[in-house]
């Protein structure tokens, strides 16, 4: 008989399951509620909000509003968005991260502090990414970001540097990083790195690779959108060659090979368990 477990150290993170609820206090009370970017990568969950009545705009979007209502998501945002926002009599529901928004302040502060010297302060992060864009802001778009190991050419290493982390980003990652740093500093140049990797996603790999490496078979549920869920969809292959990676349920077209008996479901930080539930349901009624 074929058993299927879900991780239950998959599924949303503190900040996303914090966003959500926000979300759904203010719809709850009839508000016309509008969220900045999607608020989850998980275009199921995001149907669903819809459905509630959440909208999703843009910051050009923002711009032209005013008077309105605008939740903020777990990324975090720039000042000038909270500065757009004052002007437009815009009223903010923040659901930034706690996690992003400790983050924030530290390199606003270390920013401050480093405009008298020639220092270079740096994060670790994906570009483009919009906690990684809400955490340049806070230096004016001073902030050099490195995506990976070819990225440090920016950097002049004569000079001083301070490295922080995205919060999501891969602890091995990082610590690559500031082994290649620390080898490239002219000697007396000052380097201060500071591990900012959120420990409630950073956990998770171990989990989800030892999760993956006890079953026949496993299904990674995560969306497209998601680079959480790419990453760690990509270590659950490596500790599994019989991984696959859905978005919905409907993606499941069969039953499983003969011979599987153990099938595991994960996810990512933006995976919502119902939908966990509902990939676990799909293969159970497809093989018996």
């Amino acid at each position: 008989m074929m058993e299927i477990e879900i991780d239950r150290s998959s599924g949303f993170c503190f900040g996303v399951v914090n966003a959500i609820e926000s979300a759904e206090r203010e719809l709850e009370k009839g508000v016309n509620l509008y969220c900045l970017g999607d608020l989850v990568h998980n275009s199921l969950e995001m149907e669903r909000l819809k459905r509630l009545g959440l909208q999703t705009i843009n910051h050009d979007d923002l711009s032209a509003f005013e008077e309105r209502t605008v939740l903020l998501r777990a990324h975090g945002e720039p000042p000038s968005t909270y500065g757009i926002a004052a002007r437009n009599r815009i009223k903010i529901v923040d659901a930034t991260c706690p996690v992003v928004l400790k983050l924030q302040r530290r390199i606003y502060d270390c920013h401050q502090e480093m405009k008298n010297s020639d220092g270079q302060l740096v994060i670790y992060g994906k570009k483009g990414h919009a906690e990684v864009n809400g955490l340049v802001g806070q230096t004016g778009g001073a902030a050099i970001v490195v995506e990976k190991p070819e990225d440090l050419e920016k950097l002049d290493f004569s000079r001083e540097i301070t490295l922080f982390s995205q919060t999501t980003k891969p602890l091995d990652g990082f610590r690559e990083i500031v082994g290649m740093i620390r080898a490239r500093t002219k000697e007396g140049v000052r380097f201060r790195y500071f591990d900012t990797i959120c420990r409630q996603v950073s956990n998770r790999l171990p989990k989800v690779k030892a999760f993956a490496s006890r079953h026949d078979w496993v299904y990674f549920v995560a969306g497209q959108k998601s680079s959480n869920g790419k990453m760690l969809f990509e270590e659950c292959r490596k500790s599994n060659p019989h991984t696959v990676f859905i978005s919905a349920t409907s993606e499941i077209k069969g039953p499983l090979p003969s011979g599987v008996r153990r099938v595991g479901v994960c996810g990512a930080t933006s995976t919502p368990k119902w939908l966990m539930e509902e990939v676990a349901a799909r293969i159970k009624a497809l093989n018996g």
